[in-house]
């Protein structure tokens, strides 16, 4: 009996790796007991993946971007239940 090759694994891309330490952020305990998470820039982060992340974060209507020198301060309601 013949095995097929385990498929190799995939490295993510930039955009990808940004939006895991975003949600890692966001989904911090801390960051949800207080509704707000700091994203940091760090070196090698591409303006263009900044900016598409935040142009998506920015479509949400219960979140605030407060801009900072070294990144964003995330701050979020959330929303009434009926």
């Amino acid at each position: 009996m013949t095995q097929d090759a385990p498929s190799a694994a995939t490295m993510p891309n930039s955009y990808e790796q940004l939006g895991l330490r975003v949600s890692r952020a966001i989904n911090a305990p801390a960051a949800q007991r207080s509704r707000s998470a700091v994203l940091l820039r760090v070196e090698g982060d591409s303006p263009e993946d900044w900016s598409r992340i935040l142009d998506e974060i920015a479509e949400n209507d219960n979140v605030t971007i407060a801009w900072r020198d070294d990144g964003v301060q995330l701050f979020w309601t959330l929303p009434a239940e009926d």
